[in-house]
């Protein structure tokens, strides 16, 4: 009876001894984890501090090499971030003479570093470039980074120590109190909660990420998109002045020059007259003169037709095409077969398809080595196809060489008319240059090629 009646009291009392240990080790526990906690956020502080300022760094270099302000606004939230850590870190080391020492230190250099950027930017926007070069090519800010760093260091240092001091205090009450395992069960389950929250933030950030490279990614596409509308609208604008400049020297080489020759010729028709019973030696510069002043007309007249056809103005698209292939035919000895209709084309766009003819046969007879070249001319729609095709070499359109120019101002001059142009070629098959024009309301002329 007597041990039955201390059974209880002995349950009791082990039940008191057990709901104190275990109560004793998880105010213990408890305070081990709010300080682990504290730690981490110190180590995540001084992480902060380290990343931020590499975040500025990076600013810094990004606004000198692009001359671009917005940089500088990651860079002033950087260093406010940097400020917010360092005040969290003077909290945490307020009882801790040693750890506030290093952490003085460590803020010193931080704001030694901040200000060294700022001089460099001040430099920069003052147009001293020599000089903020010059800062930037010593090895201050390095060193005030790397003395950064070391404290940063020093201060993970001592946290690890007293971290794994403390987790060791953890494991050594969790050991002596075996019946405590739901404290252990309650530490498992608080880490999952953080690993579940920190997965989530990951996820967050990724999203937020990708909606970042995709905004970065739209506004680079509108810019190439305004960029080549730009240089389209610049090509057209070059094109219309260059045609423009050539119709004004034709119509000046014709009036002046053309004044000019004549006057001379029946200048000389006059002296001529005059001398009724010239010599050998002066008929024979009069001969001369004559030959001159012929042959000053002739290449006066092929420089007007190079700069602006007069066949073009006067007969049309067609027949000008047609003139164009029998004069490069009797050039080059090469075969030209042309299937050439009457289309409705403005006259800006007619200049643009001789000129793009002229230049595929000027291709043809400097690199093809052809034997045959077909030139045709059709409505397609509400468009006008034109082609030209030879039977040469060919070549690869992937790998032309840098510097060729010809291919691309042809594409420039049809995508200045509002058309699309192609290149079908492959080496030992050829060439094919295809162009499709809009087309007008001004006809074409009704002249018989």
């Amino acid at each position: 009876m007597a041990s039955r009646s201390l059974l209880l009291p002995l349950a009791v009392a082990a039940a008191v001894a057990v709901f104190v240990v275990t109560e004793l080790a998880y105010q213990h526990s408890e305070h081990a984890l709010l300080s682990l906690g504290q730690r981490a956020a110190a180590r995540t502080a001084i992480a902060t501090v380290i990343r931020r300022m590499l975040d500025a760094e990076t600013a810094q270099r990004g606004y000198l090499i692009t001359g671009r302000t917005e940089y500088l606004g990651p860079s002033d939230e950087a260093w406010a971030e940097v400020e917010q850590a360092f005040n969290k870190l003077a909290r945490h080391y307020a009882e801790d003479p040693e750890s506030t020492t290093v952490l003085r230190d460590m803020r010193d250099r931080a704001a030694e570093r901040q200000s060294e950027l700022a001089a460099t930017i001040r430099l920069y926007d003052g147009g001293q470039h020599a000089r903020w070069r010059d800062l930037v090519l010593t090895n201050i800010g390095r060193e005030k980074m790397e003395a950064v760093r070391s404290h940063a260091e020093t201060l993970l240092a001592r946290e690890d120590k007293l971290v794994a001091a403390e987790r060791s205090s953890i494991v050594s009450t969790l050991g002596v109190n075996r019946v405590a395992v739901h404290v252990f069960t309650a530490l498992s389950l608080l880490a999952l909660v953080l690993y579940l929250r920190k997965r989530a933030a990951l996820e967050r950030l990724n999203e937020h990420h990708a909606a970042a490279l995709q905004t970065e990614r739209d506004d680079l596409e509108r810019q190439v998109l305004r960029r080549t509308a730009e240089l389209t609208e610049l090509a057209q604008h070059l094109q219309t002045a260059r045609e423009d400049e050539r119709s004004r020297l034709a119509r000046e080489l014709h009036d002046e020059l053309g004044a000019l020759l004549t006057a001379a010729k029946l200048d000389l028709a006059r002296l001529r007259r005059a001398m009724p019973d010239p010599n050998e030696a002066q008929e024979q510069r009069l001969q001369h003169l004559i030959r001159i002043i012929d042959e000053g007309i002739a290449l006066k007249r092929n420089i007007i037709e190079t700069l602006r056809p007069s066949s073009l103005s006067n007969l049309g698209l067609v027949p000008a095409l047609e003139i164009q292939a029998q004069e490069f035919a009797a050039r080059s000895g090469l075969k030209v077969h042309t299937a050439l209709q009457a289309v409705a084309l403005p006259d800006d766009t007619q200049i643009s398809v001789y000129r793009l003819v002229q230049e595929a046969l000027t291709n043809i007879a400097k690199h093809a080595g052809a034997t045959q070249v077909h030139i045709t001319l059709r409505p397609a729609q509400d468009k006008v196809h034109i082609t030209v095709r030879d039977d040469g070499k060919g070549f690869d359109p992937a790998r032309t060489l840098r510097g060729s120019h010809g291919l691309t101002g042809m594409r420039y001059r049809v995508e200045a008319a509002g058309g699309v142009m192609k290149v079908h070629s492959a080496p030992g098959r050829g060439s094919e240059v295809q162009a499709w024009v809009p087309l007008g309301t001004q006809p074409e002329h009704e002249t018989a090629p």
